[in-house]
């Protein structure tokens, strides 16, 4: 299916077929997806990429840093992202129907644009439980309802933004045993930048639980990848990362720490085939870990920055 996708691309998507015939890609070398070229994903900032002759449905923007200039994705067919991260966030959390869903994600939904709202907003949506919700200043009624959950032995999952939990905490210690705490990453400038270690260990002893569950996903994606415990990172069916050598684009690394290459088959219809900027490890298994950024790269909504 990535063969089959990358020759639709090559063909229909003018600046992956640029970016291929600049580094002198031959179409009869691609036989097996470990060949096939991964578009920097900072053009996602400088072009529209999105296949020929289609037309958006919806434009999702990253939100950056302040005087930084956003990556958009043009997204011809909403139906194909509802559906990857409906199966995803089934395929690695549950059935979302009955599942009380809520959501503390403040500087997302303090601006337009943003993949993560949309994709929770459809979640709680299809959760049909009268506890789901968004909370942005509503601090006490989210305190309120989590204790209700939590009395009645309701399992349930609160989504937040890094800096959100840490600020409830603060407020507020827990002991949860059946509400699952899901980390979409990012300080936003509101805290101090922290190793995925040290906001687990923070948040675990703030909410009283075990494991703390991570998304990794971003604007140029259709797809989540989802972690359980440890920040290790399990993609769906769909999905898959690999590593590169940060000083070659066009080298292929294993077993020890490389930049995250991300194939996404739900990017049909823009690019599939995306070279990150994070830092990473990929284990035999496909399951991987987070690790930082390039220098000098912006920090990322849905990630943490590590110093190396």
């Amino acid at each position: 299916m990535a063969l089959k996708i990358f020759q639709l691309q090559y063909s229909k998507l003018k600046i992956y077929r640029d970016y291929c015939n600049f580094l002198k890609i031959d179409l009869t070398d691609i036989q097996d997806v470990s060949s096939i070229p991964f578009l920097p994903i900072r053009f996602f900032k400088s072009h529209k990429i999105i296949l020929d002759n289609s037309d958006s449905e919806i434009v999702f923007s990253s939100s950056g840093t302040t005087g930084s200039i956003p990556s958009k994705h043009y997204v011809s067919d909403l139906s194909l992202y509802e559906k990857s991260f409906l199966r995803s966030f089934e395929y690695h959390i549950g059935k979302v129907k009955g599942f009380p869903i809520l959501a503390l994600l403040p500087s997302y939904l303090e601006r337009e644009g943003s993949s993560l709202v949309y994709m929770v907003n459809e979640l709680i949506t299809k959760s049909e439980s009268p506890y789901s919700g968004f909370y942005l200043d509503n601090t006490q009624e989210l305190i309120d309802r989590l204790l209700f959950l939590e009395s009645n032995k309701i399992n349930s999952l609160l989504m937040g933004v890094s800096y959100a939990l840490l600020d409830l905490i603060d407020l507020r210690t827990f002991q949860l045993k059946h509400v699952k705490v899901l980390e979409t990453g990012g300080m936003k400038g509101r805290r101090k930048e922290m190793i995925k270690e040290e906001l687990h260990q923070e948040l675990k002893s703030g909410f009283g639980i075990s494991s703390v569950y991570s998304e990794y996903g971003m604007t140029e994606l259709l797809s989540q990848a989802y972690s359980k415990k440890d920040g290790i990172f399990h993609c769906p069916p769909w999905m898959k990362v690999t590593t590169r050598d940060t000083e070659d684009p066009l080298s292929s690394v294993e077993g020890k720490t490389g930049a995250l290459n991300i194939i996404d088959l739900a990017n049909i219809n823009s690019c599939s085939f995306i070279a990150t900027q994070d830092l990473g490890k990929v284990y035999s298994d496909g399951s991987f870990e987070i690790l930082g950024r390039f220098d000098n790269s912006d920090i990322r909504g849905c990630n943490l920055m590590y110093e190396q």
